[in-house]
């Protein structure tokens, strides 16, 4: 509480998902807040505050500023950094594995927006940085076991060890090279920085893209037959967005040299195992589940060793996934319209 007490904090990619859960942490804890985002999956009724338009065009409530632009502009990226003690760096082209499967040259340009976010920065003397890094930059060969009982660890995924780096798709590498440009400005200038590998993060206000949003919007429509992609038998450590902001703000409060940590779970469930727990919250089963094998399924099985963020961060989660699953689901069903996803579902569950 007290490190963030007056301090200027810039968000980027701050109306997003887990970027305004982040706002919400850091205006309770006292900071002047900055949110810099496109909108172009974030939104500004994610910022559940009374904003209200101003002359210059950005919206303000209180200690909270929310600007719109693309931080791959320089002019824009620049004039947000003034007189910003911490950034934290969320904004990224992303989505769930629909997305990402078939979105490549998208995920690509997160190399530009994150290099001109950390040279503006810099320029700029920002005191420290913390980047949203992905459990994507991990290795895909130590996931490819179903049923495996592996933790990825923070050194499985070290782009200067020989044979370590082999990331997920473009979105992986895109954001492991994120990390190294990251932990090169700690080396050459001395920035204060930190990178927090986020692992299948959910809650409310993600979008469909991403699975367990996915398997919501389909049991709160009752599709049935009930389509799951891949096998159902590939695991998941999905963890509570509220549980990775925590860990992000103790990031960036306890890492300076430029170093990663896990954020994510030790335990996994399956998918089928994520579906019996909606179906039970909803109080509805399909008569009939199918399996889709030709839609993105991901590795086989992903899970966090927390070694690292125990003895570092002392964090560990806090929600459980039947509790984690029930906040995601009150919220989704208070402000989703049945009709309009029935009628956009195609088009929800692949693009942002």
């Amino acid at each position: 509480m007290q490190m963030w007490e007056g301090e200027t904090v810039l968000v980027t990619g701050g109306a997003s998902f887990i970027g305004s859960h982040l706002v919400d942490s850091l205006i309770e804890k006292g900071a002047t807040v900055r949110v810099g985002d496109d909108f172009s999956s974030g939104k500004l009724e994610n910022l559940e505050f009374r904003l209200k338009k101003s002359k210059r065009g950005n919206w303000k409530c209180g200690r909270l500023t929310v600007h719109q632009g693309d931080f791959k502009n320089k002019k824009f990226a620049r004039s947000m950094m003034q007189d910003v003690d911490t950034v934290f760096h969320l904004a990224a082209l992303h989505g769930g594995r629909g997305y990402i499967d078939t979105h490549p040259a998208q995920c690509c340009t997160n190399m530009i927006l994150d290099q001109m976010t950390f040279e503006e920065a810099h320029h700029a003397g920002v005191g420290r940085v913390c980047f949203a890094s992905s459990a994507c930059v991990y290795p895909t060969d130590l996931q490819n076991e179903t049923g495996s009982s592996y933790l990825l660890k923070e050194e499985d995924a070290d782009p200067f060890v020989k044979e370590k780096a082999f990331a997920d798709l473009e979105y992986g590498w895109a954001k492991l090279m994120g990390e190294m440009a990251l932990g090169a400005y700690h080396r050459q200038y001395g920035m204060k920085t930190s990178a927090v590998r986020i692992f299948t993060a959910y809650g409310p206000r993600e979008n469909e893209t991403h699975a367990i949003i996915a398997l919501i919007a389909k049991a709160m429509i009752k599709m049935d037959p009930y389509p799951i992609w891949g096998t159902g038998k590939q695991d998941r450590n999905f963890t509570y967005v509220q549980d990775i902001v925590d860990a992000i703000l103790l990031a960036a409060e306890k890492i300076e040299n430029g170093s990663v940590v896990n954020a994510g779970r030790e335990d996994r469930i399956t998918i089928e195992d994520a579906c019996d727990i909606i179906f039970h919250l909803l109080n509805w089963r399909p008569k009939k589940i199918t399996y889709d094998l030709n839609k993105p399924q991901g590795v086989a099985s992903r899970a966090a060793d927390l070694t690292r963020a125990r003895s570092v961060l002392k964090w560990e989660p806090q929600v459980s996934f039947d509790n984690g699953f029930k906040k995601t689901i009150e919220w989704y069903v208070a402000h989703k319209n049945p009709e309009q996803v029935l009628k956009h579902l195609d088009q929800l569950l692949l693009e942002r």
